[in-house]
């Protein structure tokens, strides 16, 4: 088993930075990829960002990319997600993600292990 515990999350205005934490802990087998993800009231849960623990590739969602910055710190178990340039549509519930899958897509039923989530909210 994986547990993922998120923090981070918060108000901020339209413009600021946030950094969201994942720590981790369980079978690192289990973590061969891990991602953030989002959703907002009344949308799907879309990926924002993953990476492969294992090469450090990432991926970003079109509406993130070049704002966010997705990293790991492998001593401390721990996925960061760096946001800046926050816009209002940013604006949701991010969630963290790891999965055993070497594929390391950034579909949701791709990943069998979830954290809680952290609100996030731009205005």
């Amino acid at each position: 088993h994986v547990q993922l515990v998120e923090s981070g999350g918060g108000s901020v205005q339209a413009g600021g930075s946030l950094r969201l934490s994942c720590a981790a802990s369980g079978y690192t087998y289990n973590r061969n990829c891990m991602a953030w993800f989002r959703q907002a009231p009344g949308k799907e849960r879309e990926g924002v960002a993953r990476i492969a623990t294992g090469s450090g590739n990432t991926y970003y969602a079109d509406s993130v990319k070049g704002r966010f910055t997705i990293s790991q710190d492998n001593a401390k178990n721990t996925v960061y997600l760096q946001m800046n340039s926050l816009k209002p549509e940013d604006t949701a519930i991010y969630y963290c993600a790891a999965d055993r899958s070497i594929s390391c897509s950034v579909v949701p039923a791709s990943y069998t292990y979830w954290g809680q989530g952290t609100q996030v909210t731009v205005s």
